[in-house]
């Protein structure tokens, strides 16, 4: 899995032209799911999001997570995540988990978020969405659990011990 994740002090999404959702202070989440990803990977970037310390204290250093900040998440699926640009001049996609695959384990991002007691926005898998966001910082970053796997595991969150 993929995710960009960008600290913002507002978010507002429009889906299909239509309907709007919108979150407060916290990150922005966008997700790729990559082919072979499990619903392994999919708690353990859910942790290192949890824990994740950018947000500033009273110093302000980035050392607090979105706990400690009461921040809110808007997860966005983004199967273009699953991009090799290498070669030639247009994307290719193969390396996208397909569909039907990619829209359970997104759903598994998010209730494992949810189960870590972040209040959680989402879009609409596979809609058409329009996405505004103010960033804070900016602050942006990308967390792929195929590197994180290899370094430092996130730390289990309180009752995933």
């Amino acid at each position: 899995m993929r995710a960009v994740v960008q600290r913002v002090l507002s978010a507002n999404l429009v889906i299909n032209g239509a309907e709007t959702r919108s979150t407060g202070p916290g990150l922005l989440v966008f997700l790729g799911v990559l082919r072979g990803d499990s619903p392994a990977q999919a708690q353990l970037l859910a942790e290192k999001l949890w824990g994740l310390r950018v947000f500033s204290d009273e110093a302000g250093k980035m050392n607090r997570a979105l706990p400690d900040v009461g921040g809110q998440v808007m997860v966005i699926s983004n199967f273009t995540l699953g991009s090799d640009c290498r070669k030639g001049r247009r994307p290719s996609f193969d390396l996208a988990a397909p569909p039907g695959e990619a829209e359970v384990l997104y759903e598994r991002f998010v209730s494992a978020l949810r189960d870590l007691g972040l209040p959680v926005t989402t879009g609409e898998f596979g809609a058409d969405m329009r996405i505004l966001a103010e960033n804070d910082g900016p602050v942006t970053l990308i967390l792929d659990t195929e590197k994180l796997a290899r370094g430092n595991r996130a730390q289990p969150a309180p009752g995933n011990a």
